[in-house]
C-alpha cells in the first residue's frame, strides 16, 4: 500500500483476478516492458494474473479481448496499456468506452494531474480512462512503462486493495464480498 494511504487493520486483503492487455503494433512478449511491469506489480501486490495478452492497435481486436474478459465471471479487473494517445492508430478509448456501464472520470483526471509533475504539459496527450463493465473494473493506460508505473503505484494499487480507506473499488464489488 502507498505510504500516504491509511490501511484498515480490521480488513483482510482480498486478491483479485486481473487481466493485462498490451495494445501495440510492434511489441511482442520479449519487448513488452509495460505489460510485464503491470503483471509483475499486480502479482507482487497479492493479486492473480488471470491472463496477459498483446493485440494490435485495432479497435475491434481490443474490444474483442476486453469483451471476453468482462464476460468472464472469474475476472475482476482489466488493465490495458497502449493506444491512449492521439495518433492515427491510437484507438483504445474508442474500443473500450462503448463497453463501459459507468466511467470513472476521476481516474483520468487524477492520472493526468499526477503525470503533470513527471512529464509536464505532455500529459494532455494521454486519454487514460477507467470504468466499470459488467461489474469488472477496466483501466486504460498509456503505453509507456513510466505511465504504467505511475498509474499502478499512485492510483490503482490502493483502489484495488480492500484495506484502503476511506474507500476503495473492491468494497463496491458485491460478488467478491459475498464469499
Amino acid at each position: 500500500m502507498n505510504d500516504s494511504t491509511p490501511a484498515r487493520p480490521d480488513r483482510e486483503f482480498i486478491p483479485l483476478s486481473i487481466c493485462v492487455l498490451t495494445v501495440s503494433d510492434t511489441r511482442d512478449e520479449d519487448t513488452d516492458k509495460s505489460g510485464r511491469l503491470l503483471a509483475d506489480r499486480l502479482v507482487a501486490a497479492g493479486h492473480s494474473l488471470h491472463e496477459k495478452r498483446i493485440v494490435p492497435d485495432d479497435i475491434y481486436r481490443i474490444r474483442a479481448a476486453v469483451s471476453a474478459w468482462i464476460a468472464d465471471p472469474e475476472v475482476n479487473a482489466v488493465i490495458s496499456t497502449g493506444g491512449t494517445g492521439v495518433t492515427g492508430r491510437d484507438g483504445t478509448p474508442e474500443a473500450v468506452s462503448p463497453l463501459l456501464d459507468k466511467t470513472i472520470d476521476g481516474f483520468g483526471e487524477v492520472f493526468r494531474t499526477i503525470s503533470y509533475d513527471e512529464i509536464r504539459t505532455s500529459t494532455i496527450q494521454s486519454r487514460a480512462l477507467a470504468g466499470v463493465a459488467n461489474a469488472t473494473y477496466v483501466f486504460c493506460l498509456p503505453g509507456s512503462s513510466g505511465a504504467c508505473r505511475t498509474a499502478w503505484d499512485k492510483l490503482i494499487v490502493d483502489q484495488l486493495d480492500y484495506r484502503t480507506r476511506p474507500c476503495n473499488l473492491v468494497e463496491l464489488m458485491p460478488r467478491l464480498l459475498e464469499r
